[in-house]
């Protein structure tokens, strides 16, 4: 049974569409036979889109009264280092991030990885605070060297999750 995309947005509208995965539909299909499985769902999901390893956020921190130039410095979120080669209250944390002294694979494999740049993130997205540390060169405009605190995502101006690559892992199915 062909659908158009009209057809199926009205349907995920009028919340009546039916959507399985693709390991569902091979069972379906199975059970029913691929017509019968092809005129009751709808839509068939073949892959991720979510965040994966290229996957960070860019963030953009409100400034303290006495400012700090993240850019050029360094910068941790939770012990997680994250980008700060960016302007002066921009920093960008990467999901694969870890800390530094993290075991990797160094147990064997697959390593431990207990927290990185994904769970910061987490933590951020479920409105946990997480703790900035970061130190910097000084400049007029931006005198001061050091910064420690918690912040939230209501202590940003903007958090932008940045995802390049999410269509790329699966271009073979789209």
């Amino acid at each position: 049974m062909v659908r158009t995309i009209d057809e199926i947005n009205d349907k995920i509208r009028s919340g009546s569409v039916v959507v399985v995965t693709a390991e569902e539909i091979i069972g379906l299909a199975r059970e029913k036979g691929i017509k019968k499985a092809a005129r009751e769902v709808d839509v068939v999901t073949t892959g991720t889109f979510s965040p994966m390893c290229s996957s960070g956020a860019f963030l953009n921190i409100k400034q303290p009264k006495e400012k700090m130039k993240l850019g050029g410095g360094w910068i941790t979120l939770n012990g997680v280092p994250a980008y700060a080669g960016l302007a002066a209250a921009d920093v960008y944390i990467g999901a694969t991030a870890i800390p530094d002294g993290d075991p990797r694979n160094n147990n064997g494999r697959p390593g431990k990885f207990r927290y990185g740049g994904a769970h910061v993130i987490e933590d951020l997205v479920s409105g946990k605070k997480v703790v900035l540390n970061a130190g910097a060169y000084g400049t007029d405009c931006y005198p001061r060297k050091s910064r420690e605190q918690k912040i939230g995502l209501k202590d940003m101006n903007e958090a932008l999750l940045f995802n390049p690559r999410n269509c790329y892992q699966n271009y073979n199915v789209a």
